[in-house]
């Protein structure tokens, strides 16, 4: 097994993971970024992003991604595709193994973000790709002229809902309180949506279906108890996010939900060893915080090189 030998390894090429690798890369520090998909993140299935500052007309996903990776490769930065399977982060020389080879590197920043959270109820598991799915973006095109089930209030909920309606006759965003947690903007589109209807105080208990997929959605009402059931050709799911940092458990603390702990330097308890952007306990989960957290963390990194 071949071993390569870097000043700073970066494991997760999102938005964060990208920023840190843009500033070591200037920095003329000797940079790989590894990443187990494609570039990106949860922002390769984000349609439009219209919070990050310098794009007033608003931008895709990939395409803000796509812009980030040609400026990193600007300064040299190698971007290899990979998973970290196992990893010593206890020497001043930390170890990352991949299943073809291992990785030395003297710091580490650790940006593998978070996935979309399950709502852990009948059916959907069975239905994951049959009609349920975490990703407007992707799925929408699948059901034109359907009625679907939207779940959450947040910003991505109602944000994602609203895509919904490009394809969809009818979206029933349902949402176990009586007010939506999206920014008022947000809000204000969905109620003037005519394809939206919102089921407040609600959440799903089963997701139903057949050979060909999703036929309906059932629902508990958390005031009253009322069981009701919407037909429905699809169930779209955003209740939050897990991170991805089961390849770090042990090796660096984290919080209950398994978050990993950084201090406002965004270092870990490891040395040498810096978390960022979504994958870390952050009060806010945005390209704009993750993007100030890679620039934070490569400059750190810098330092304790130094």
């Amino acid at each position: 097994m071949s071993q390569i030998d870097y000043d700073l390894v970066i494991i997760g090429a999102g938005p964060a993971g990208m920023t840190a690798a843009l500033y070591a890369g200037r920095a003329r520090l000797s940079v790989l970024v590894l990443e187990k998909a494609a570039p990106g993140g949860q922002i390769l299935v984000t349609d439009w992003i219209e919070n990050y500052p310098g794009f007033p007309e608003g931008i895709s996903g990939p395409d803000l991604i796509a812009l980030m990776q040609a400026q990193v490769k600007r300064f040299g930065v190698d971007i290899h595709t990979g998973e970290v399977v196992s990893m010593d982060l206890t020497g001043e020389v930390k170890r990352l193994d991949l299943p073809d080879k291992t990785i030395t590197s003297k710091t580490v920043i650790i940006a593998t973000g978070a996935s979309p959270r399950k709502l852990g109820v009948p059916g959907e598991n069975r239905y994951f790709g049959r009609g349920v799915s975490t990703c407007a973006t992707c799925d929408a095109p699948f059901f034109k002229d359907a009625v679907v089930v939207a779940v959450g209030g947040g910003d991505t909920a109602v944000q994602e809902g609203i895509f919904l309606t490009r394809f969809a006759k009818k979206v029933y965003l349902v949402h176990r309180r009586n007010q939506l947690r999206a920014v008022k903007v947000l809000q204000e589109r969905a109620e003037q949506n005519e394809k939206i209807e919102v089921l407040w105080d609600s959440m799903v208990t089963e997701i139903k279906g057949g050979a060909e997929g999703v036929k309906a959605v059932a629902l508990r009402n958390v005031i009253s108890g009322l069981e009701t059931e919407i037909p429905a050709e699809g169930c779209f799911i955003w209740v939050g996010t897990v991170p991805n940092t089961l390849f770090a458990i042990g090796h660096v603390a984290m919080d209950d939900n398994g978050f990993i702990i950084t201090d406002n330097r965004t270092q870990t308890n490891v040395p040498g060893v810096f978390a960022i952007g979504d994958v870390r306990n952050t009060p806010l989960r945005q390209v704009a915080t993750a993007v100030g957290d890679g620039a934070i963390a490569a400059n750190e990194a810098m330092l304790y090189l130094e």
